[in-house]
């Protein structure tokens, strides 16, 4: 199944939703309007096609393997690297002064989509390079981004984060990997970190690991956490003392290699301070946030893959007569109610949350580089807030679709040959990286809802109570449909964050047991939201004449969203609020 890059549904987003011309107007951005968008897009579309999306199916039967503690990668992942990172690609949002493009987020956002879906596989190792780029330009030293940030933009470098240790898991506070400061400034490492992906791997000698470590002497938990960055290789070239034991058989994403490093089993390995002691968390953090936004991404991608694969089999597979015997024979099986259902389930979810991340990396630009200082912490706060959801939501629904691309397939689905079985196989591993579902939901409980007691949440439904107001105007039967389940949507929303503003502190058990349904609620409310504005969009450009045929196409899939996906808010609303005691009322020895 060949990928085609959905160009002309992100630029309508990015134009009438995201405010693409207005990010154009932020100091920096200036030439990163429409047309530079189009042609970075229609580029970037060309390379994934044609380059990357062949190897997708090559890398599952074919995956990276670990041999004398180096690993191989799947035959033409190396050249294809080279070739994304000699068009540019690595550096596309990152500062000129370092080689990179500089072009806003936005854009960003939206040609990672394209390189996710055509090889997820393959693209891990960018995404993981853009985030130790962002954690450099926030914490490192100028000797270090002038050292690391041009070798990673421009390929002769990766990056990845080591986070997670055996005995860890999720828990940082845990870590155990230990730095000796050494009398020349460096530190000496020592420990074991799993689950690094691109940890080790054949498209470039060196590697810059980017290190969670305690420093000798340093407080417990989380505040005695340090950030060091680890190269593979020293700068006179020779091995630095880490090395790859191991890398992890996996459900999915077989091509990335997965591996178990070890640090430290021959003296120490060499590491740099990044930022200073004990705050290495907080840098992390910004790194780890890049890249729970970058997941995001790749469930949106995923599903706009497994929704193009599911549309060409239903195209393609003849069985059974249409139910309203339209035809006198056996019919494409696309004719049929439930497929029809299902694609349609398909396309909603992957263009609503398409929408929602897009506004939100919009949201990143105006934090980053609007003049004004209050809109830009307006917009951090709004960007924070939708990080969660973005990663969250689109996860889940990834797996969704890539479930219905099976099915869509029906038993040809559960035959590996077809290519569909891998999507699903693929998107379990996005709602568990860069912290499960329940740890983007406990973010969302925590620190996005109750520590300012729900402001921020009920200032996004006052937004949205205010396009309830122009769907009102519409007249349409889209829009009416669109305005009464928004309406009921943010109603649901606004009780649930009343709910969990109240309880964090007064029961915590009730407000966290229902904080994967309050992430699912917010986001589904979210991401309808913008699919509403898509609708408006969607109908004043129909009234113009513009590209008929998309836009109805854009109107009959938001009407799809609200009657089929926003409907669900409400049941949310009630197992948050009413069904806490359920959830922990069983008694533990009864499980």
């Amino acid at each position: 199944m060949t990928y085609r890059a959905p160009v002309q549904d992100m630029l309508f987003v990015m134009k009438e939703l995201a405010g693409l011309e207005a990010v154009a107007q932020f100091p920096g951005h200036e030439d990163a309007g429409l047309d530079t968008a189009a042609a970075v897009l229609d580029e970037c579309a060309k390379l994934n096609e044609a380059v990357v999306a062949p190897l997708n199916r090559e890398g599952d039967k074919n995956p990276s393997y670990w041999k004398d503690g180096n690993v191989v990668t799947t035959p033409g992942f190396k050249a294809a690297f080279k070739a994304y990172v000699d068009g540019g690609w690595q550096g596309l949002q990152h500062p000129a002064e370092f080689g990179g493009q500089g072009l806003p987020k936005l854009i960003a956002a939206a040609c990672n989509e394209m390189v996710q879906s055509a090889n997820m596989s393959f693209a891990l190792c960018p995404l993981l390079t853009d985030g130790a780029i962002e954690a450099l330009l926030t914490a490192g030293s100028s000797e270090q981004k002038a050292t690391w940030i041009p070798a990673m933009i421009d390929g002769r470098v990766t990056g990845s984060m080591n986070l997670t240790e055996p005995q860890a898991g999720s828990d940082l506070a845990a870590v155990r990997t230990r730095a000796e400061p050494q009398p020349d400034g460096s530190y000496k490492i020592f420990g074991t970190k799993i689950y690094i992906t691109f940890g080790e791997h054949d498209y470039t000698d060196n590697i810059a690991h980017l290190v969670l470590a305690r420093v000798v002497g340093a407080p417990e938990g989380v505040k005695g956490i340090s950030l060091f960055l680890v190269p593979k290789r020293l700068a006179d070239g020779t091995r630095n003392d880490v090395h790859c034991v191991s890398i992890e058989h996996k459900l999915g994403i077989k091509a990335s290699p997965t591996a178990v490093l070890q640090y430290g089993d021959r003296g120490g390995a060499v590491g740099q301070l990044v930022g200073h002691e004990n705050r290495g968390l907080e840098i992390m953090f910004i790194m780890m946030n890049a890249a729970r936004f970058g997941v995001g991404i790749q469930g949106i991608a995923l599903a706009e893959r497994a929704y193009q694969q599911a549309v060409g089999y239903a195209r393609d597979r003849v069985q059974s007569r249409p139910v309203d015997g339209s035809l006198p024979h056996a019919a494409a099986i696309v004719h049929h109610p439930d497929v029809r259902r299902m694609l349609m389930t398909m396309r909603a979810h992957t263009e609503a949350c398409r929408a929602m991340a897009l506004v939100g990396a919009a949201a990143f630009d105006a934090a980053h580089a609007h003049p004004d200082a209050e809109l830009r912490k307006q917009n951090q706060a709004f960007y924070e807030f939708l990080v969660p959801l973005i990663k969250g939501l689109s996860t889940e629904m990834a797996l969704e679709v890539a479930s219905l691309g099976v099915q869509v397939h029906g038993g040809m689905g559960f035959i590996e040959e077809t290519g569909a079985a891998q999507h699903l196989r693929d998107a379990k591993i996005l709602t568990i990286y860069e912290g499960t579902t329940a740890i983007q939901a406990n973010d969302l409980v925590g620190r996005k809802t109750a520590r300012d007691g729900g402001a921020m949440a009920r200032g996004i439904a006052e937004q949205i109570e205010a396009t309830e107001g122009e769907l009102a105007s519409s007249g349409s039967i889209a829009a009416q449909s669109m305005r009464r389940h928004l309406t009921a949507a943010r109603q649901a929303f606004l009780a649930a964050v009343d709910f969990i503003a109240r309880e964090t502190r007064a029961n915590p058990n009730a407000a966290f047991a229902g904080s994967v349904p309050y992430l699912m609620l917010a986001g589904t409310t979210v991401a309808g939201w913008q699919m509403a504005r898509a609708l408006l969009a969607a109908e004043q450009r129909l009234a113009a004449g513009d590209h008929a045929a998309f836009m109805q196409a854009k109107v009959v899939t938001a009407r799809f969203y609200a009657e089929h996906i926003l409907n669900r808010a409400p049941a949310l609303a009630d197992s948050i609020v009413h069904g806490a005691d359920t959830v922990t009322g069983l008694a533990l020895e009864a499980f």
